[in-house]
């Protein structure tokens, strides 16, 4: 009897070690397994994805599998991105916009941001003299998302101009070159609020009571700043070239700006203005009209308006290219001083012929 209870015994030892035993393997099994899945969620959504730093952009037309197809060239592991994807954007929906991914970005920060639109800002400089609406929208549509023809159509809008205050003629002037912070996926009707909004902060006290000043609307400013601004490319001397223009306008001399009757023509190619070319029947034709033209001729950059509010005050009423030929101008206070000066040039110009 004795005996059987020792055999007993032995045997409920044996078994409860081996229970143990399948205890213990089935808890490190678990374990690895636990293991295994927190290692390919980590890899999966949270271990740097990106090789090296890339810019995406996404439109409405752009599909799920497009998507996959480009990311596949810039991710380490394109299947983990799918997966990390399926958990945070079931609906495989994209946020058109434009994304800049850099190295250690991870396929969930990837994922939330085609979610959610979380865009990288796209610096958009707007500089030069340019010439209209029209070649803005050119600039524009190859820069931004939306086309050329979407720009002009809201810049051709008589709403648009009088939610502003403005006219065709005018409106132009509400743009400022510069360097601005945007989303590449801007509407038109939004990259146009933004503008405005950037034209208030320009137009501050300080260049309201200029304008003010000289008795001229912040329109009329640009617009004389547009024709300034063609006249010359050496920044140094536009506040000079103002100061003649300023001088004409209170004593009531038409402007005779060559650069008007060029927009007139419509051809900025004209490297010299001829008689046939001042009979062009236009308002912008400042050889023909006495006062300011219509409207801005470019979109004149702040450097130009500057010039206008702080021209210089002098006693000259005409100019011409130096003879020299460096790029700089002659001023003069009389006409009989201009015409030497004029010749001097056209001499000049002669002998390099």
């Amino acid at each position: 009897m004795k005996k059987k209870q020792s055999e007993h015994k032995g045997n409920s030892k044996q078994y409860k070690k081996r229970l143990v035993k399948w205890f213990t393997a089935g808890a490190l099994f678990a374990a690895c397994i636990a293991a295994f899945a927190l290692y390919d969620a980590y890899t999966t959504r949270y271990k740097s994805n990106v090789q090296e730093k890339f810019t995406l952009y996404i439109t409405p037309q752009t599909s799920y599998a497009s998507l996959v197809d480009t990311l596949d060239k810039h991710l380490l592991n394109i299947k983990r991105f799918e997966r990390a994807f399926a958990k945070e954007n079931p609906s495989t929906r994209l946020q058109p916009g434009r994304y800049v991914f850099k190295n250690g970005t991870n396929n969930t920060e990837i994922a939330r941001a085609l979610r959610n639109g979380w865009q990288t800002p796209y610096r958009l400089t707007l500089s030069g003299n340019i010439r209209g609406a029209e070649k803005l929208a050119s600039i524009l549509g190859k820069r931004l998302m939306a086309d050329s023809l979407d720009f002009i159509t809201c810049f051709n809008t008589p709403e648009t101009w009088s939610k502003y205050g403005l006219t065709k003629e005018t409106f132009i002037s509400i743009f400022i070159p510069d360097t601005y912070e945007i989303y590449w996926s801007v509407s038109p009707q939004e990259f146009t609020e933004r503008m405005a909004k950037e034209h208030s902060k320009f137009w501050n006290e300080e260049r309201t009571a200029k304008a003010n000043e000289l008795g001229l609307s912040k329109e009329e400013v640009s617009t004389l700043a547009s024709i300034v601004c063609e006249e010359s490319n050496y920044g140094p001397e536009l506040p000079a070239i103002a100061g003649v223009y300023v001088n004409r306008l209170k004593r009531g001399m038409k402007l005779e700006a060559d650069p008007t009757v060029k927009y007139a023509l419509n051809d900025p190619t004209i490297r010299r203005i001829l008689f046939k070319h001042l009979k062009v029947d236009s308002p912008y034709n400042t050889y023909k009209h006495t006062g300011l033209p219509p409207g801005p001729i470019t979109i004149p950059s702040a450097k130009g308006i500057d010039a206008v509010l702080n021209h210089e005050k002098h006693n000259y009423l005409y100019f011409c290219a130096n003879a020299n030929l460096d790029g700089t101008h002659k001023f003069a206070s009389t006409l009989l001083e201009h015409n030497r000066n004029a010749k001097a040039y056209q001499r000049a110009i002669s002998r390099k012929k």
